[in-house]
């Protein structure tokens, strides 16, 4: 396939054409998940997309619109293991912006050293590109990608498909290092995944060391209106709001156009209260990205 054959993002929409909050964001809230793409990185040799509208100022500038003061960048798959840009981001960012790195098994310590001072503090697992592996053998992955985030205090993020996420339950339920699962699980139906799936999967936030990213959920809606997740959400609040964190996921590829407003509105339904609502915007992230920096008041 060529870069002309690629899923073509479309043009980022200007951010005071987002929706704005429909509740007051407390202070120190933290956006979880996002991406930034910039010219003059070089992309994986097969990337799964054409090149993203998608800089760190068109970022900056729909976090301030929505009232967000803390962020966090994950290293998308666009880029591979190459954190390049993300080092370049953290550096032009500073404190309020941390970050989550995709690295090979065999990343030097000086490197990692390096992240850390920067702002890194964790390591993005991407299971999708291991979904083929025996459950096993991703296990063993996972056991070693956690030795290598242990020492400095890092956690583990789980990029992965919903059939490796319910695969890996049982294994995840008595995992003692910190680690999230992104875009809620995962959990499509169109996968073959079902609500008892999810069910156990909320057993395991509720009683191990688990975070839930409450990102991407028209991943999950695919067809259906978001609204359809309600249950979903809701069921994750009512399980452990205080393990859970929110992601906008932008730039939402491939579509740039959607609003990012009313992503984030979506925890006026799901998290109605005010002080769950701080606990996913507010306290979790500060206990998994920013426990070496004041709490915000």
């Amino acid at each position: 396939m060529t870069t002309a054959d690629l899923p073509q993002p479309t043009p980022m929409r200007a951010a005071v054409s987002n929706t704005t909050p429909r509740f007051a964001l407390p202070a120190g809230s933290c956006d979880t998940h996002f991406h930034v793409f910039e010219p003059g990185y070089a992309p994986v040799p097969d990337p799964l997309y054409g090149f993203p509208d998608g800089t760190l100022q068109q970022y900056l500038d729909l976090a301030q619109w929505l009232g967000i003061e803390r962020m966090v960048l994950v290293q998308p798959t666009y880029y591979g293991t190459d954190n390049s840009l993300l080092v370049d981001v953290l550096r032009k960012a500073g404190p309020r912006c941390r970050g989550v790195v995709r690295i090979e098994e065999d990343a030097p310590e000086n490197d990692l050293d390096t992240y850390h001072e920067l702002g890194v503090r964790a390591i993005r697992l991407d299971l999708f590109a291991r979904a083929s592996w025996p459950t096993e053998d991703i296990i063993a992955y996972v056991r070693r990608m956690a030795d290598r985030a242990r020492p400095r205090g890092w956690h583990l993020q789980f990029y992965t498909p919903g059939t490796v996420v319910r695969d890996l339950l049982p294994f995840l339920a008595d995992l003692e290092d910190t680690f999230v699962i992104d875009h809620m699980g995962y959990m499509k139906e169109s996968d073959g995944l079902t609500r008892a799936d999810f069910d156990r999967l909320l057993r395991v936030l509720d009683g191990g060391s688990c975070y839930i990213k409450l990102s991407g959920p028209y991943r999950i809606a695919k067809d259906k209106p978001l609204s359809s997740l309600q249950p979903l959400g809701r069921a994750l609040v009512a399980t452990r709001p205080d393990r859970l964190v929110w992601g906008s996921d932008w730039p939402h590829l491939t579509d740039g156009q959607r609003d990012t407003g009313e992503l984030l509105n979506l925890l006026a339904d799901w998290a109605p209260d005010e002080a769950d609502r701080r606990q996913i915007l507010v306290d979790s992230p500060t206990r998994l990205f920013y426990a070496d920096a004041h709490s915000p008041t």
